[in-house]
């Protein structure tokens, strides 16, 4: 049993569309060879990713954290800054502000859709506060017409991280097209891969000019390949955020098929949300919620167990099956960072419950029919 086991079913697996090395080998093959950021390549999906997620600019990164920090540099963050984000959240969010002497100020999330309560930002903002950060957990949105809304009010930068949320969206527009920036992933565990990867969406023009120099080491380069410099120097800060054209032709091996591939998680995801209505029924465990105005990616699916004390039992009952299902992030407000670099705003109660009861279940594009089966067969045995 186990891992090693010809019937283990992991949390993940990436999904490849079977032309990855056709491209790959195309940008090796092609003379003159060109294997660095900002290729042919890189340019096709960064049209896909501008016409497919409304943004006036997009620039692929090495990494979703890449995209982070970028955003938090364009909005000019320093030393003493506050920006609000969710204590539900990979590291990588409240990193990009301490890498810039900010404060991450952490607000507690809603019971639903355990994304940023919008009800609670505005307490949090004080003479400090310059930006906040959404996460769209799940690939489902926040309510980005109320955060919107006391962004411009309180004349506050909104940034969104939609590492998450790649085709999802809210009220018709995709996830990643209300904030002046927004950072995506393409990380092996998201729906669209290429290994590591990310990419930064910029929708506010003045932005732009400036996110390609910071893209390309604080240097004016893109100038001086479009002929409007005629040679190109360090003018800001910066550092080296491209991604390879290398990875960029694996992505767009995904980004060409990202309807199927989102079709395909999406008949997973339904299967287990029907399988589960029962159970959830029972108050044996919940399911996640979908507001109506938003339309998500099936990025992930989760269940959340009645009491944390029962996680772990739960967890280990679908592994005796050979199921690897997984807990999510531990909160940033309790770990050790998160009390060094930043600070809690008010008691994060919903925070502290729901992710300590929170389990993903295994969730990619080739899982079989049976395979989803078993998982549903697994979990209505553990509650």
């Amino acid at each position: 049993m186990g891992e090693d086991s010809a019937n283990w079913i992991p949390f993940n697996r990436s999904y490849t569309t079977g032309n990855e090395l056709r491209y790959i080998a195309e940008v090796v093959g092609a003379r003159p060879l060109q294997l660095g950021g900002n290729g042919p390549v890189a340019r096709r999906c960064t049209d896909w990713l501008e016409r497919e997620q409304r943004a006036s600019r997009a620039l692929l990164t090495p990494s979703g954290t890449g995209a982070l920090e970028m955003a938090v540099m364009l909005a000019g963050i320093g030393p003493g800054d506050e920006v609000i984000m969710p204590s539900f959240t990979f590291a990588s969010t409240a990193n990009a502000v301490v890498l810039r002497g900010g404060v991450p100020v952490f607000v507690d999330i809603r019971e639903d859709t355990l994304n940023l309560d919008e009800r609670l930002v505005e307490d949090a903002v004080t003479s400090r506060t310059r930006a906040v950060f959404v996460v769209h957990y799940a690939g489902v949105g926040c309510a980005m017409d109320e955060l919107s809304e006391l962004a411009e009010r309180q004349d506050l930068f909104l940034l969104e991280d939609a590492a998450q949320g790649v085709l999802a969206r809210y009220r018709g527009r995709p996830l990643g097209s209300f904030g002046q920036a927004a950072a995506l992933s393409f990380h092996e565990t998201k729906n669209l891969v290429s290994g590591e990867g990310g990419a930064l969406l910029v929708n506010h023009e003045p932005w732009i000019e400036r996110a390609e120099i910071i893209h390309e080491k604080g240097t004016d380069r893109r100038k001086f390949f479009r002929g409007q410099v005629d040679k190109y120097s360090w003018v800001d800060i910066g550092s080296s955020y491209p991604m390879s054209e290398i990875s960029a032709a694996f992505l767009w091996a995904q980004l060409e098929q990202a309807d199927a591939i989102t079709a395909k998680r999406m008949a997973i995801w339904d299967a287990y949300h029907a399988a589960f209505a029962p159970l959830e029924e029972a108050a044996a465990l919940r399911r996640p919620v979908v507001p109506a105005e938003c339309a998500h990616n099936a990025h992930l699916y989760y269940v959340l167990v009645p009491e944390a004390a029962d996680r772990g039992a739960f967890i280990a009952a679908l592994e005796a099956r050979d199921i690897n299902a997984v807990f999510h992030y531990v909160p940033l407000h309790s770990a050790p960072a998160g009390i060094r670099y930043g600070r809690a705003h008010g008691a994060l109660t919903v925070t502290d419950d729901l992710s300590a009861r929170l389990v993903r279940l295994p969730l990619w594009s080739g899982m079989t029919d049976d395979e989803v089966a078993r998982v549903a067969a697994a979990v209505e045995a553990a509650v």
